[in-house]
C-alpha cells in the first residue's frame, strides 16, 4: 500500500469546507421552455417535507433541510455527505405569472415551473395601411 500525502490533505480540507456554518450550496439549472421557465435544483437526500418554496413580491425563495445520518453506537469511518440547511433566492421579473408557479420533488431534484404571464408573451399585431386598405401582420415580441 503506497502513501499518498495529497489524499490526506484533500480529506482535511474537504472537512473544513463542510464544517462551515450557514446555508449549503444548492446547484440549479434554469431555462426557458416556450411559455414557462423551468428551475431544477439538486437536493439529494433532502426530506421532501422540509422543502419550502415561496414567492414574496418578485423574490422566489427555496429552503430545505437535510439531517445528518445517525446510527446509535456506530463508529463513523467517513461522514462526507453534508447536512444542514439549504437556501437560494431568485429575483423574478414582472413578466411571470406568480400565481401559477408550481413545484415537484423527484429523485433528489426539485423542479419549479414558472409560467410566463400573458402580457409578456409574444403576440401578433395587425398593421393597417391607409393607402391600400390592405392588412399585414407583423410579430412584435415583448
Amino acid at each position: 500500500m503506497s502513501f499518498d500525502p495529497f489524499s490526506e490533505l484533500d480529506r482535511l480540507t474537504s472537512g473544513l469546507l463542510q464544517a462551515r456554518s450557514g446555508p449549503r450550496v444548492m446547484p440549479v439549472d434554469l431555462y426557458r421552455d416556450q411559455d414557462r421557465y423551468v428551475l431544477n435544483a439538486d437536493l439529494p437526500g433532502v426530506d421532501p417535507g422540509s422543502v419550502d418554496v415561496d414567492v414574496d413580491g418578485q423574490l422566489l425563495t427555496i429552503r430545505a433541510q437535510r439531517t445528518a445520518g445517525s446510527a446509535d453506537g456506530a463508529k463513523w469511518l467517513a461522514q462526507e455527505r453534508p447536512a444542514g440547511s439549504y437556501l437560494r433566492q431568485f429575483s423574478i421579473g414582472e413578466g411571470v405569472d406568480t400565481a401559477g408557479i408550481s413545484a415537484s420533488y423527484d429523485n433528489g431534484v426539485l423542479s419549479v415551473i414558472i409560467p410566463v404571464s400573458e402580457k409578456a408573451k409574444p403576440r401578433k399585431i395587425a398593421v393597417h395601411s391607409q393607402n391600400t386598405g390592405a392588412e399585414k401582420q407583423k410579430t412584435i415580441a415583448s
